[in-house]
């Protein structure tokens, strides 16, 4: 007779003994594994599914990013196992640049900003962080990346003007990516119904939902119910609705530096 063990390895199609590493915590699982498992057992629960899932991704990070575990929050190493593995990355950022388009310099103004008592060399690692981050974009098979962002995050000069100078043009130069679409939400196009800042995440793997991403001053929500990830869409294109189309974006990047 065959043992919960054996249905559950036969089940994500690995052996007895895999099944036992991953119990002991000496073997990682994957996202696709967990949400097999999570069928074979019933579990239905979007919000059960969706917490689980970010575990798992965290897992997956802790190899990637080990040597800056004094400097990540705990809050926010299963978001870099997530948007490591996610096929669409989809931002709106209202105050600032969106982190994978950062350059090395509006980062490290951007990091002292909100770590003013930290030392040079936590800075450095901090800054680290987001420009390792950036990796994934000319990886082999680099996710989709469609950022909204906001004109008051680039009305403000954050760095300086030399600063500000450099990231328009990186913004420029991203624009021009094949993986990249970047719009500008302008001044002009009014009020709109987004909160803050937040980011969608869309994974390849068939069954496992999207996940939105919301950073606080010292936590972060991962949301992962139906409804409120449908909400969080409808939102996001809205917003790309109203701001200026991608050639039309590329156009208002390239006035502003000239003003510059």
């Amino acid at each position: 007779m065959s043992s919960a063990a054996d249905e559950a390895g036969y089940h994500i199609r690995v052996s007895r003994a895999k099944i036992s590493r991953l119990e002991t915590g000496r073997a990682r699982c994957k996202e696709r594994d967990v949400l097999d498992l999570l069928a074979l057992y019933r579990v239905h629960d979007a919000e059960v599914i969706a917490g689980l899932l970010v575990l798992a991704s965290q897992a997956r990070a802790q190899d990637r990013w080990a040597g800056f575990s004094d400097v990540l929050p705990a809050w926010f190493e299963p978001y870099l196992g997530m948007e490591a593995s996610a096929s669409v990355i989809r931002a709106f950022d209202l105050q600032f640049v969106c982190g994978l388009l950062q350059t090395e310099d509006y980062a490290r103004a951007v990091t002292v900003l909100g770590h003013r008592d930290a030392r040079a060399g936590e800075i450095d690692r901090r800054v680290a962080v987001r420009t390792k981050r950036q990796e994934r974009l000319a990886a082999a098979d680099p996710p989709r990346l469609w950022a909204v962002l906001d004109e008051a995050a680039l009305r403000r000069p954050v760095g300086g003007p030399r600063v500000m100078r450099g990231q328009v043009g990186r913004l420029l130069e991203a624009a021009e990516m094949p993986t990249v679409t970047l719009q500008v939400l302008p001044f002009a196009a009014g009020g709109h119904d987004a909160g803050g800042t937040f980011t969608i995440l869309r994974f390849a793997e068939p069954g496992i939902s999207d996940v939105v991403y919301i950073e606080q001053l010292t936590g972060a929500t991962y949301v992962g119910k139906p409804d409120a990830v449908d909400y969080h869409r409808d939102v996001m294109n809205r917003l790309a609705s109203a701001a200026l189309a991608p050639s039309a974006t590329a156009g208002f990047l390239a006035g502003m530096l000239r003003e510059m």
